[in-house]
């Protein structure tokens, strides 16, 4: 089963580098690369120590299915308030 992740637009979104996001969660970079890219399913440990460090649920973070695109979400949210 595919796990979809958000952990590219957590970091963009407050300027976090790949290594930064490691040191702090106590893995190598190449491990968030992985993650981001799909080609590792992190563990539940992993997991909830990505999401403390965002200070989200880790829900919010990843998901069996894909998340919808931002761009398609702000139009929603723009028709949504017309």
């Amino acid at each position: 089963m595919e796990i979809y992740n958000r952990i590219s637009v957590f970091r963009a979104e407050r300027n976090i580098s790949r290594k930064e996001l490691a040191e702090a969660v106590g893995v190598n970079n190449q491990t968030i690369g992985y993650l981001e890219r799909g080609d590792y399913k992190p563990s539940l440990e992993l997991a909830m120590k990505i999401a403390q460090y965002f200070d989200v649920s880790i829900d919010m973070l990843f998901s069996f299915l894909p998340f919808p695109s931002i761009s398609n979400s702000l139009k929603q949210q723009v028709k949504n308030e017309n």
